[in-house]
């Protein structure tokens, strides 16, 4: 736990008020009559915090806590039966509680919050039958007398039901309190809530879910079993009635009545536990149904509960006044961020021939029957930079998930070893103590705790030393002045600066960085990459995938190619993309060309005019300007990440663009089949159909007229499966029957976000010939490819997306263009003389 003049006051808080309240009590200031009540307060209290936590920092509801009520007073009831001491009855039922508390956790986490709340409701409803069963413990429905307790310790003797346990329950509960304030800003609290947040994410800082929720059931359970002890003290009879299933209901609403995972909450909640009877009675109005008006009405009105709303303001102007930089804490002034992009960086030189950090040999991954990797090999120096490439579907990010261990349920074959470790057979979890870092994709942050936090979770314990190292880190990546925010408030670029740094924590030897130059601009861009070089010369071996090639190739010292799965080059990256096969998995080829309509209209049906588009702080599109004409077949093409998902729910008006203007000639219907086919899988393929009908309106008459023109399109083998489930279909049968679905509402416009992906190269062509045979009834296409050569062979004309901008748009028959499309593909811009003679040879390839 963690301590400091901030924390240390607002711990004593609890004591303090306990012992106010106990002088009051002994003071005769409370009634007798009500100093039951305010134990009782006391004793609900502990209860409500143990479950609002759990649920607040684990994300586990659960309704079996009054079992664990339940297994504590039962454990005092035969405790005092048999002569044994108040420390052997605590010790006793805060064990059996954390058993049974680690159990439930640990199996309970690999299933959703339903199921967890249905294996606790279980557990409670066990617990329940086996009291009622075990008269001879627990003495059944009839109860069993709480005699007394003598401490051991010199404590003094508790009688069941007199003042003495009273005083107990109080301060019981001032001690639980104090020790959950320094408890919020543990290492225990950040890994859980981590755990919670993003469990695969955890997993890379060596966090495992399973253990987090198992422990945090643990102590939960043991807390609810201690207050059980004090109920049967308070109580002086114990009997089945206080532990029914409404009293877990109970629980929950008092929970979020006062804030869930609030500390101040949990008093709130056991205040109205203890007196809703009451109200109920001064009302004339059932318990269960004031419970439920209340819970509705904080639902509705304050769903983050009572207290935090009222305290809000008042806690954050207590803590600007107690939380004061501690000595040697004190960050130093942040260095201003340049306001132009760095200096374009000189190539890197080869790295020093040394031995190998990482070596792989003929691993494969297979989930079911697809290959995600198939006999890659693979080695990095401890020196160097390895950037991987390759098409979208290559096996890039399924390379990165072997050697951070996060394959899931795929079959992993092949060796892997790190510093001469095995790697394949570690646990994710212990490959960070191996000295494996890494970062993703979207920068998968820890939403719910700050940005400092989302670094220290990565510590077992937190200590004053570790907070001045990530300090230090945090200033060096530029996030100093942000430490105490959640990073949700920040944008896109922090938050990737947030993930580098979580993965930089504890100075691995091999960073595993997956697209960390997505979504940046260019001054981003170029810092990052300022970053990455700094840590290899600092010792730190880096893997790196992205496709934004000229900012790749700028930090790596070598470049390895991945096509379906395999390695397909291998080089420096001034030459690598000179490898015929290297540039043919990025651009494409071409088995067979359909036939395009020879006239096309020159009206535009579609027009974009400096149209953008932004997700939170990631430019996705910016500034473009592209028609649309009818009758003809418009062809999109870019590597994953150009843009052109965004680009396609903008042609089909299903996404608004934050910036400029989308213009329709008239009333132009349009339909977009999306990438990744988006089929309803356990419907049938006429369900699948009927769907997107009634979507549109499409009844009656109309609905079997259009489904039978639709079913004429597909080919026979599909025509024949209609009952079947889209499950069962191929990768290609499933793309012709997205087109299909798309095709029932007789578009003026069809869109179609990557067709060929995931296809066999047949298929492929098959799925081609059917769309481009549509243009010869009149309709528009518009296709979003990621292969260049193949949007070239079937289109009338074809815009090159490159970092959200269309860098290059010409029709296929202009040679001068189909040189400045490959030049703009890979880098935005003319052809860079390192890779104009590949280009030539590569054109005479083709």
């Amino acid at each position: 736990m963690v301590f400091n003049r901030s924390v240390l006051a607002r711990a004593a808080l609890g004591p303090a008020a306990g012992a106010v309240l106990m002088v009051f009590m002994a003071a005769g200031a409370i009634p007798a009559y009500q100093m039951y009540s305010v134990a009782l307060a006391a004793v609900y209290t502990i209860v409500v915090l143990s479950v609002g936590l759990l649920a607040g920092w684990s994300g586990i509801w659960s309704v079996g806590h009054p079992a664990f009520f339940a297994i504590g007073a039962y454990f005092a009831a035969y405790g005092s039966a048999h002569g044994w001491a108040l420390e052997a009855v605590v010790a006793g039922a805060v064990t059996a509680g954390a058993a049974l508390g680690a159990f439930l956790g640990y199996a309970g986490a690999r299933f959703s919050v339903l199921y967890i709340a249905l294996l606790t409701l279980a557990f409670t409803t066990v617990t329940l039958e086996l009291v009622n069963r075990w008269s001879s413990v627990t003495g059944g429905d009839q109860g069993v007398p709480v005699l007394q307790l003598r401490s051991a310790l010199g404590l003094g003797v508790f009688p069941g039901g007199g003042t003495e346990p009273q005083y107990l329950a109080v301060g019981a509960a001032a001690v639980v309190l104090a020790l959950a304030v320094p408890a919020r800003a543990s290492a225990l609290r950040m890994r859980l809530v981590a755990a919670k947040s993003h469990p695969m994410a955890a997993r890379t800082v060596g966090i495992a879910p399973e253990a987090q929720s198992s422990l945090s059931f643990a102590v939960s359970g043991a807390c609810t079993s201690f207050a059980g002890v004090l109920l049967g003290l308070i109580t002086g009879f114990v009997s089945p009635d206080p532990f029914s299933l409404s009293f877990g209901i109970s629980l929950i609403a008092a929970c979020v009545l006062g804030g869930v995972g609030s500390v101040l909450g949990a008093v709130a909640g056991g205040i109205y536990l203890t007196w809703s009877p009451s109200l109920s009675t001064a009302v004339g109005v059932p318990q269960p149904v004031v419970q439920g008006l209340v819970l509705i009405a904080i639902l509705l009105f304050l769903p983050g509960g009572v207290v935090p709303f009222l305290a809000g303001p008042a806690r954050r102007v207590l803590r600007g006044v107690l939380r004061r930089p501690a000595a040697g804490h004190r960050p130093s002034p942040e260095p201003p961020e340049p306001s132009e992009p760095p200096e374009p960086l000189p190539a890197l030189g080869p790295p020093a021939e040394g031995p190998a950090l990482l070596h792989l040999e003929h691993v494969s991954v297979s989930y079911g029957g697809l290959k995600a990797l198939e006999d890659a090999s693979m080695s990095v120096r401890q020196d160097e930079i390895l950037a991987v490439i390759g098409p979208n579907g290559a096996g890039k990010t399924t390379l990165l998930n072997v050697l951070s261990g996060l394959t899931g349920n795929g079959r992993v074959s092949g060796t892997a070893d790190l510093a001469g470790r095995a790697l394949l057979r570690t646990r994710a979890t212990a490959r960070r103590r191996l000295g494996i870092g890494r970062t993703f994709q979207h920068a998968e942050v820890f939403s719910e705790l700050t940005v400092a936090e989302n670094v220290l979770c990565t510590r077992r314990r937190i200590r004053a030393g570790d907070r001045d190292a990530v300090a230090r880190l945090l200033r060096s990546v530029g996030l100093a002045e942000v430490a105490d925010r959640r990073p949700t408030e920040l944008p896109f670029g922090l938050q990737k600066r947030l993930d580098l740094a979580r993965a930089m924590a504890e100075r691995p030897r091999l960073l595993i960085l997956d697209e960390p130059f997505g979504g940046l601009d260019a001054g981003e861009r170029a810092l990052l990459a300022q970053h990455i070089r700094r840590l290899n010369a600092d010792g730190t071996a880096v893997v790196v995938i992205d496709h934004v090639l000229d900012d790749l190739f700028s930090v790596a010292h070598r470049v390895l190619a991945f096509d379906f799965g395999r390695t397909i080059g291998d080089g420096t990256p001034d030459t690598v993309l000179q490898d015929p096969k290297v540039r043919s998995s990025y651009l494409g080829t071409v088995g067979s060309r359909a036939r395009l309509p020879d006239t096309v209209g020159e009206r535009s049906l579609i027009r974009l005019r400096g149209t953008g588009h932004s997700y939170g702080g990631v430019v996705a599109l910016r500034d473009i300007d592209l028609d649309v004409r009818e009758g003809s077949v418009l062809g999109v093409a870019g590597a994953n990440g150009a843009g052109k998902s965004t680009l396609a729910g903008i042609l089909h008006g299903s996404l608004r663009p934050a910036h400029g203007v989308r213009e329709s000639s008239g009333a132009v219907r349009t339909s977009l089949a999306p990438e990744g086919r988006g089929l309803f899988r356990t419907l049938s393929l006429r369900e699948n159909l009927e769907v997107a009908a009634y979507a549109a309106g499409i009844t009656g008459a109309a609905l079997r007229e259009r489904l039978e023109e639709t079913v004429q399109w597909l080919p026979v083998r599909l025509r024949d499966r209609m009952s079947v489930p889209a499950a069962g279909l191929s990768g290609g049968e499933q793309q012709m029957l997205a087109v299909a679905r798309a095709l029932i509402v007789r578009p003026d416009v069809l869109i179609v976000d990557e067709p060929a992906l995931g296809l066999a190269p047949a298929l492929v062509d098959e799925v081609y010939d059917r769309l481009i045979g549509l243009t010869h009834d009149g309709l528009t296409v518009v296709l979003l490819e990621q292969s260049l050569s193949r949007a070239m062979a079937v289109c009338h004309e074809v815009a090159v997306l490159h970092e959200g901008v269309v860098a290059a748009q010409g029709r296929p028959g202009d040679r001068q263009f189909a040189a400045l499309a490959e030049s703009a593909y890979f880098s935005g811009g003319p052809v860079p003389a390192t890779t104009a003679s590949a280009a030539a040879r590569t054109s005479q390839v083709k």
